[in-house]
């Protein structure tokens, strides 16, 4: 049975692997730097489509480095950034954030989403002795969440306001921001939106299709200062960097069929074989958990289910409740099919 472990267990789309191959022979500067035509076009596309022509593009092997460099490089020594409390940068990249001296803040925030009556809780409290805390100074929020949450326009305007009359700086993990956009759940929210509000957001490559990359759009002066020096002191610099740049080439590029470019069509169907999943496990009567229009969708299981599922499909536990019951996480990607699902469907109902 095909896994539905994560969206990154494949290698690369054919579009991808083509594209590398193509280019294979070619001799080009290395470290993304001028002189890789490759790098220098996909930063253009980048641009074109966030709509911004006074952003730096740049480029990282994986998010947790894209986060690092990110997060690190818009903060001074004594700030700390503010997030939910389930947030990648607090659970799950082994402190990365804290080992370059800088303070993730969380939120008491339960469901993913970073609210501002949370952060501004933790803003009152982290600024009420003055130079004794660590004073805030930018927001973490990712699109997906965690529990794969997608933001709409409303409760991302919310949010960036709410810093803005801080004065805090928005950073956006944009791992599978590519599934968060083209989600019906997104109402309204919008890459060239995204692009008009956060100091720095990244466009996932590694979970939607390619075999590794991510590409940080930065606004912010002192993260463009920042970066290239960032990325080579935190061990994130590719020497080839020519491999990051033709993938995000092949991503972005208009098809001259007048196709969306692949980037786009890739989380389209990571979304679609994910929600005919969710459809099928409800009318199988499995419980779902939250409320997720991406490519992530989670259910309530009993143990017993729970090792069947994931001696099949290799779905992961994420908590345990307090009854005893399991939250299982299946995943879809760019090569997920229908029959897929359909396969684990036929599966899930012997054990309904």
């Amino acid at each position: 049975m095909r896994m539905f472990r994560s969206d990154y267990s494949e290698g690369a789309a054919p579009e991808i692997l083509r594209a590398l191959v193509s280019t294979n022979d070619e001799q080009v500067a290395g470290y993304t730097e001028e002189g890789d035509e490759h790098c220098d076009h996909a930063r253009a596309l980048i641009r074109a489509a966030c709509g911004r022509d006074d952003v730096d593009v740049e480029f990282a092997i994986g998010g947790t480095s894209a986060n690092v460099v990110g997060v690190t490089g818009l903060l001074d020594d004594w700030e700390g950034v503010i997030c939910t409390k389930d947030a990648h940068i607090n659970v799950h990249e082994t402190g990365a954030v804290g080992a370059c001296g800088r303070t993730v803040l969380p939120t008491d925030d339960a469901n993913g989403f970073l609210t501002p009556e949370a952060a501004e809780r933790v803003w009152q409290f982290q600024t009420s002795t003055g130079r004794h805390m660590t004073r805030p100074a930018a927001v973490y929020i990712s699109d997906t969440t965690e529990l794969g949450g997608v933001w709409d326009l409303a409760r991302f305007d919310a949010l960036c306001d709410w810093a803005d009359a801080r004065g805090l700086k928005v950073f956006l993990d944009g791992a599978r921001l590519a599934s968060a956009l083209t989600s019906s759940a997104a109402e309204g929210l919008t890459l060239e939106h995204i692009a008009e509000r956060c100091a720095a957001f990244y466009l996932g490559g590694t979970k939607n299709g390619m075999l590794f990359g991510e590409a940080l759009v930065i606004a912010d002066p002192k993260l463009k200062r920042a970066f290239p020096y960032l990325i080579k002191e935190r061990a994130g610099l590719l020497a080839k960097g020519r491999l990051l740049g033709v993938q995000f080439e092949a991503a972005f590029e208009q098809p001259a069929d007048g196709n969306e470019a692949l980037w786009w069509r890739l989380a389209r169907n990571a979304n679609a074989c994910a929600l005919r999943l969710r459809d099928g496990l409800v009318s199988l009567g499995f419980e779902p958990y939250g409320e997720s229009a991406s490519n992530q969708q989670f259910f309530v299981v009993s143990p017993e289910v729970t090792r069947s599922l994931e001696a099949a499909c290799g779905c992961e536990t994420f908590y345990t409740l307090s009854d005893g019951r399991l939250v299982v996480r299946f995943v879809s990607s760019w090569a997920t099919r229908a029959a897929d699902v359909d396969e684990l469907l036929t599966l899930a109902a012997t054990l309904a």
